[in-house]
């Protein structure tokens, strides 16, 4: 529960600084209307983080609309009730209200390796009565839901409809009906439609199920070059109207997509992605803007040329008029916020635990009385038990026996008192005495006494924490300790207490007549009165004082135990704390390990000094304990009230607000990531980073890192062309480092879409020119297209006369 709520943290501060405009990063906006359509059940995986980075990295991003046609049902599907399973769905994303989905009506096995799978679905496709009714209606909900958009887009003339598929899919046997039907709607709306086709390859998953997996996607491989032929044609009555008539759909001679981008989780190295398809998700989102971004400032003409799609197209065309297919690999070099804000998060912890540390320098009298446990408190709770002395007045009015003085005058004091009260003087005592002692001690609450003593020390003493407060009543502090201190007055007590009894003891076993009471001879019961005054003065004063005695060891026996017990809390609460800092702190290298070496390094060392210099200027302001006042952490003896999961909520909200938002925190990626690779450097040392051999080292990652994401045969296939982009702030001193790197020997087109951003860049690189029979993928997989098909599998719903020869 705390690590989840510790990633959630960092990635909300992550996405709050990349939000942020002016401070951190801006937003681009798209220009014309867009449209994502997911075909397939295993594209559906893609939908929620194409839509997340949409929506991170658009400012108009409310705006698209995304469709996923799907033998499985979608997320909330049917819920506009459809009929034939398609529907608008109505919750949060990925159920969002412009994401729609189409329940494709056929039947799909799970793991299925039917001979003729492939063929059977698309002809069910074409029997089932309600198929295409409903798909109809949706790309129409989709189209109308558009022109409600409209508003936010600067042009409406035409619409961008990105298809997203998995190669290895049987359902994409469908791509060119729901392609062009859906092509077909959204003309009635737009003046033109421009359509990009994504294949995406997950190398790594089929190596599970490859020889069938691998024979679907040679066998879609095979269908998308006829699309893309420049004599390809298609016609097909697909356009249903609400009475039920069919109207042809019908697309002249010519390529179906207007580029059609492979993406695979291998790139051109053949090593395999950390992230899997993520890596491919992320750069459909980044070309889509590329291709679709609203121009809101000067592009600075020819020293930074913008991208051209007529262009691109043409440079990957071969001499005979063949399409090139595209791939793509994304870098980033950016400030690592998550794993910033964990480790920030952890040093401000560690930094409070590390005040909660330092022990004032108490006395030990000083450390008594803090506790309420000086001689003095314990004397007057103790005397606040008992009646008061002058309660001993009211046993003269007690009966005696019909006794002269003279029958007792030889007698001992106790046998005396025997003789004239028959033990009333004992019951007396013992109800008025002892027995009110005995109830005032039951209702005295030790730990509660002790409790309201340390709060109302703490106002005094606001730098006294809950490790002082263990140390001092733990058995650590030696004699210093206030548990030493109650063990000494409990010593104290007994002995006075045995001294005290045999004492009265002793003065009871004197004889009457040896006593110096005041006699008048021959005066026998004023002799006697005298004797019984004699007696409660003397007997039972002392009484009292052994009682007083008894209940001050009783009374510091009840608060060794609650000391004990308050010592025990102290020492769990503690604990959970110190087990809160190496779960912050396991958090914080783990998300640290996840960064790029380069990237992520010395970021431990470097905030832990941000944090301790932020944390010292909030103090020298507003006080030295002004993380521990009511409105930041408040008592530390309290911050474990709420659990652990309380605990982290309220560091969360006090580190955001105290540290987190220090202009410290604002710094360029540049400027912070030269500081934070020299933290570690002595003042002096010739090693210290430059900011130029710092960009040399960006921008070799950078390169590095945007290896295209495609495996192909020859790596300098005849028709590579290149074109590559980095989106960051043009006027940057990073990206002008780019720009003139390899200025002179350069061989590709480099452009920058400027945004205004603080927290790091990103570098997309375009590879097109290569066709299907370049790509390992097809040449690895044929083998087993050819097999299949030789042991009787059909996997094309149209003729296999009408496809291209085998490459």
């Amino acid at each position: 529960m705390i690590r989840q709520k510790l990633e959630q943290f960092a990635a909300a501060y992550d996405r709050a600084e990349e939000r942020s405009t002016g401070l951190g990063d801006d937003q681009s906006s798209i220009h014309y209307p867009a449209v994502f359509l997911f075909i397939g059940d295993k594209s559906k995986e893609a939908i929620e983080p194409i839509m997340q980075m949409n929506e991170k990295k658009w400012e108009n991003s409310e705006g698209l609309i995304y469709i996923h046609a799907g033998a499985e049902d979608g997320p909330a599907a049917g819920s506009a009730g459809i009929p034939g399973g398609a529907g608008l769905n109505q919750s949060s994303t990925p159920s969002s209200p412009r994401m729609l989905h189409y329940r494709v009506p056929v039947t799909v096995e799970e793991g299925s390796a039917a001979p003729a799978a492939r063929r059977d679905i698309y002809r069910q496709f074409y029997e089932e009565a309600g198929g295409l009714p409903a798909l109809n209606r949706v790309l129409r909900q989709a189209s109308g839901a558009l022109a409600e958009y409209g508003r936010l887009y600067p042009s409406f003339d035409r619409v961008r409809l990105s298809i997203i598929t998995r190669v290895d899919d049987p359902l994409n046997v469908f791509v060119p009906e729901i392609t062009l039907l859906a092509e077909a709607i959204f003309r009635q709306s737009f003046k033109a439609v421009q359509l990009d086709l994504y294949a995406l390859i997950s190398e790594r998953e089929g190596a599970e199920a490859f020889g069938y997996s691998s024979s679907l996607g040679v066998a879609f491989l095979r269908e998308l070059e006829l699309m893309q032929d420049s004599n390809y044609e298609f016609s097909a009555p697909l356009h249903v109207t609400e009475d039920g008539i069919s109207i042809p759909v019908t697309h002249s001679p010519s390529p179906l997509f207007d580029l059609v981008y492979v993406l695979s989780d291998r790139d051109e190295r053949g090593i395999a992605s950390l992230n899997g398809m993520q890596s491919c998700y992320e750069i459909i989102s980044h070309i889509s803007l590329l291709k679709n971004r609203h121009q809101k400032e000067q592009a600075w003409g020819a020293s930074n040329p913008a991208y051209n799609n007529t262009s691109f197209k043409n440079n990957i065309m071969t001499e005979s008029g063949r399409q090139g297919l595209v791939s793509a690999g994304l870098s980033r070099v950016k400030r690592p916020n998550q794993s910033i804000a964990l480790a920030v998060l952890y040093h401000f912890y560690r930094g409070l635990l590390e005040r909660m540390k330092q022990e004032p320098p108490l006395t030990a009298a000083e450390k008594q009385s803090f506790f309420g446990l000086d001689g003095a408190a314990l004397e007057r709770v103790t005397a606040s038990m008992l009646p008061s002395g002058e309660g001993l007045g009211e046993m003269h009015g007690l009966m005696t026996n019909d006794v002269s003085y003279g029958a007792v005058r030889k007698l001992s004091l106790k046998e005396a008192e025997e003789t004239l009260f028959g033990g009333g003087g004992e019951a007396f005592f013992r109800r008025n005495f002892e027995e009110e002692a005995a109830r005032h001690l039951k209702e005295f609450e030790a730990a509660k006494w002790l409790d309201q003593a340390v709060t109302r020390s703490l106002e005094q003493r606001p730098d006294v924490q809950i490790y002082a407060l263990a140390a001092w009543t733990g058995d650590g502090d030696g004699d210093m300790g206030v548990a030493a201190h109650l063990r000494h007055s409990r010593r104290e007590a007994e002995l006075l207490l045995s001294s005290a009894k045999a004492e009265l003891e002793q003065f009871r076993q004197g004889r009457v007549e040896e006593q110096s009471i005041p006699r008048v001879p021959l005066m026998d019961r004023h002799n006697l009165r005298s004797l019984i005054r004699y007696l409660f003065d003397n007997v039972y004063s002392r009484k009292r004082d052994i009682l007083l005695l008894e209940m001050r060891l009783k009374l510091i026996a009840k608060l060794e135990d609650a000391l004990q017990a308050l010592h025990g809390r102290y020492r769990a609460e503690i604990a959970q704390l110190e087990a809160l800092e190496r779960e912050l702190r396991d958090t914080a290298l783990g998300s640290i390990k996840t960064a790029d070496d380069y990237i992520g390094q010395n970021i431990m060392e470097y905030y832990e000094r941000v944090t301790a210099d932020v944390m010292e200027q909030w103090e020298a302001k507003r006080g030295r304990h002004a993380f521990f006042a009511e409105s930041a952490l408040g008592d530390s003896r309290r911050l474990m009230e709420n659990g652990p999961e309380g605990l982290t909520d309220r560091l969360i909200e006090v580190c955001k607000q105290t540290i987190l938002a220090s202009p410290l925190f604002k710094r360029t990626f540049e400027e912070e990531l030269l500081q934070r690779a020299n933290v570690t450097v002595e003042y002096g040392n010739k090693t210290v980073l430059t900011k130029e051999e710092l960009f040399k080292k960006l921008y070799r990652i950078l390169e590095d890192n945007a290896a295209i994401q495609a495996r192909l045969y020859d790596y300098t296939q005849e028709h590579r062309y290149e074109e590559k982009y980095v989106f960051g702030d043009y006027t940057s001193e990073l990206v002008r480092h780019i720009f003139q790197a390899d200025e002179t020997s350069r061989i590709y087109k480099l452009g920058c879409v400027h945004e205004q951003r603080s927290s790091g860049l990103e570098k997309l690189n375009l590879m097109g020119g290569f066709h299907i029979e370049d790509l390992m993928y097809y040449l690895n997989g044929k083998v087993y297209y050819e097999t299949y098909s030789q042991n009787g599998y059909e996997f094309h719903g149209i003729d296999r006369a009408l496809l291209p020869k085998l490459r």
